[in-house]
């Protein structure tokens, strides 16, 4: 019998991880299923231009996979059983159950309204494709009213500053302003911080700071010091949150629901159970937790696809490095700021900024979609056996190259 890996997820990390796979596995030996709720790859990096107005490329996953023996099911992931070792999804025909001998946990993450009351019925976010799409109907909507209104974006990490600045730059008639509890750029050099206020100067966005959200209605946004912001649109950035998925099922997680894995993405709890990108919860070769981030699926989807691939087939298991270089922040599409960080987390003094930050990103989006959309390039031409019995042995017990 074939032994069956399944994949949650076709993001970033999925996506790679069951190329990977597939190219290095020998297909007479194991079955590949990947699940994923919408027919086409994603670029999450890209979908504050979506949301803007810009059209961005959307492979279709059935065409990514073909010539790979990959299966692709179209469905939505309800839940896990790692007991009996089967996921329940749900699809246009009602659903099903899919069983699997390894399972690769990669559905990413979501929105989080933090709990601030209406911020779930009344504000928009760039999380998600569909979620992105509402947003640049509301700003057509506008657009197409008189070309003017007020945009707030309320959250001041790198999702909400890319979003303010894309929309302020693609949609100059709207008012756009940018709602941070902290200090604008706290975690960037001194330089880099004066870069993004003269970049937000020159857009025109106003920055409120130091302002809390206490709830949002559908036309407005209260704050805690009790400002009251007209909104014809409200965009909502202030943070990821994971599916529960993984923690109703009985596995490891963390308080947020981040798998929990030793440093080969295996779970801690559930040996035949691998987790990547924003669903892991996996500690960096600085000692420091690895962030929600492109860049993370990259290093845990190809830690997760070595330590598989080896412990199923009895080869060495390599290590791959798991850190966090720097930051790519686009401001538009002809500014951008480069911040590179130092192995405590923190920002370097010096970044770079302009027009040549901006190129560096938009080369570093292409290249993770030619990569995306090309799984098994550069990949072995060896594909490997399984060896003769299923390894069972618990993560301390094995040995990495």
């Amino acid at each position: 019998m074939k032994h069956r890996i399944v994949v949650l997820g076709a993001g970033y990390a999925g996506a790679h991880v069951a190329g990977t796979l597939a190219r290095r596995l020998v297909p007479q030996d194991t079955e590949i299923t990947v699940v994923n709720t919408e027919p086409d790859f994603v670029q999450r990096l890209r979908l504050h231009q979506l949301a803007a107005g810009q059209e961005i490329e959307a492979p279709r996953l059935a065409d990514v996979f073909a010539g790979t023996a990959i299966r692709l099911r179209l469905a939505r992931v309800t839940a896990v059983d790692p007991e009996r070792r089967v996921v329940a999804v749900a699809d246009a025909d009602g659903g099903g159950e899919i069983g699997y001998d390894t399972l690769l946990y990669a559905l990413g993450s979501h929105g989080a309204d933090r709990g601030v009351p209406g911020a779930a019925e009344h504000a928009f976010d760039v999380a998600g494709r569909p979620s992105a799409l509402r947003l640049r109907e509301r700003l057509d909507t506008l657009s197409r009213r008189d070309g003017r209104g007020s945009v707030l974006v309320v959250g001041d990490g790198l999702t909400g500053i890319e979003t303010a600045t894309e929309i302020a730059e693609s949609r100059p008639g709207l008012s756009v302003t940018l709602v941070a509890r902290g200090e604008l750029g706290a975690s960037l050099a001194a330089g880099a911080r004066n870069h993004l206020r003269q970049a937000c100067d020159r857009l025109g966005i106003t920055v409120l700071e130091h302002t809390s959200v206490e709830a949002v209605e559908a036309t407005r946004l209260l704050c805690a010091d009790g400002t009251v912001l007209a909104s014809d649109a409200t965009v909502w950035t202030a943070g990821f949150a994971v599916s529960p998925i993984a923690a109703v099922s009985g596995l490891e997680v963390t308080e947020e629901g981040r798998i929990v894995v030793d440093r080969t993405m295996r779970s801690l709890s559930h040996p035949d159970i691998y987790a990547a990108g924003d669903s892991a919860y996996v500690i960096g070769d600085n000692g420091r937790p690895l962030p929600m981030s492109c860049a993370t699926a990259g290093y845990t989807g190809r830690q997760a696809a070595d330590a598989i691939v080896g412990r199923l087939t009895g080869c060495d298991i390599a290590n791959t490095k798991l850190e966090y270089v720097g930051n790519h922040i686009s401001l538009g599409r002809r500014d951008g700021i480069l911040q590179m960080i130092d192995g405590e987390g923190q920002a370097k003094p010096t970044y770079m900024g302009g027009r040549k930050a901006a190129r560096i990103k938009a080369g570093i989006l292409r290249m993770s979609l030619w990569a995306t959309s090309h799984p098994t390039f550069g990949l072995p031409q060896r594909k490997h056996r399984l060896a003769a019995a299923a390894p069972d042995a618990s993560p301390a017990e094995e040995a990495i190259a």
